[in-house]
């Protein structure tokens, strides 16, 4: 128990004399930045991917943009998040002559890599909507793209709201490749400490409870959103 002790003690200097929190605080927005902003760039690319995906295919051009969206599907979704990582660090960027930084490149990545992801979360989200609701917006005068962004996606998206909060978490934890990009997460916030003090169990303890507290928060939060729209649908 006594090692142990000395364990913390030389975690505690290196946090807070050594400034080792500054680390953590930015490995921790770093992290945040990334998964949140991977998930709104996943939505956007996600409903657009959906919708294309749910369209009539009656003439050319929806079933042209149809396969370009399932190659993008099956390009993301059967290449793991490192490889697409370094892939888009080490060969697209030198060759399209473009500089970002870690940060940009995993934000740009995972917003990639989720829009895959959530573009099948959302078809069976807008494929669990009643077809007479697509049909009662056409028959009131709104065009498909109207009756699409007015009346399905909403309720689409009550139908895999818990679905959206697991691809959030899987976010989240997932930050903890984006290291081979150079980008400073809370894993490398914490191998900084371990290296620093030469012991990395507590440090890597640490490190896995504020995870775990993300998720359960994340949980929580998609929980009460849950029963706020339970309770306005049915006030209304």
């Amino acid at each position: 128990m006594g090692n142990f002790g000395q364990k913390i003690d030389k975690f505690i200097e290196i946090f807070l004399e050594q400034n080792g929190y500054v680390k953590v605080i930015e490995g921790l927005q770093n992290t945040l930045l990334i998964a949140v902003s991977g998930l709104v760039i996943g939505i956007i690319i996600g409903t657009l991917i959906a919708t294309v995906r749910v369209l009539p295919k009656y003439k050319r051009l929806p079933r042209v943009l149809n396969g370009i969206c399932s190659f993008y599907v099956a390009l993301f979704r059967g290449t793991p998040m490192v490889v697409q990582l370094l892939v888009f660090y080490y060969v697209m960027l030198p060759l399209l002559g473009v500089h970002m930084t870690g940060v940009q490149v995993a934000i740009a990545v995972f917003g990639l890599n989720s829009g895959a992801y959530i573009s099948e979360i959302m078809r069976s989200g807008i494929q669990s909507v009643d077809a007479g609701q697509m049909e009662a917006g056409r028959a009131v005068g709104l065009s498909f793209s109207v009756s699409m962004v007015k009346i399905v996606i909403p309720q689409a998206v009550k139908n895999i709201l818990p679905t959206l909060g697991n691809e959030f978490i899987s976010l989240i934890k997932e930050t903890s490749v984006v290291s081979f990009v150079g980008a400073a997460d809370l894993y490398v916030a914490f191998n900084y400490i371990g290296s620093n003090s030469y012991e990395f169990m507590v440090p890597y303890l640490v490190m896995a409870f504020i995870y775990i507290m993300l998720v359960l928060i994340i949980s929580l939060l998609v929980k009460l959103l849950e029963r706020s729209l339970k309770k306005s649908d049915r006030r209304n």
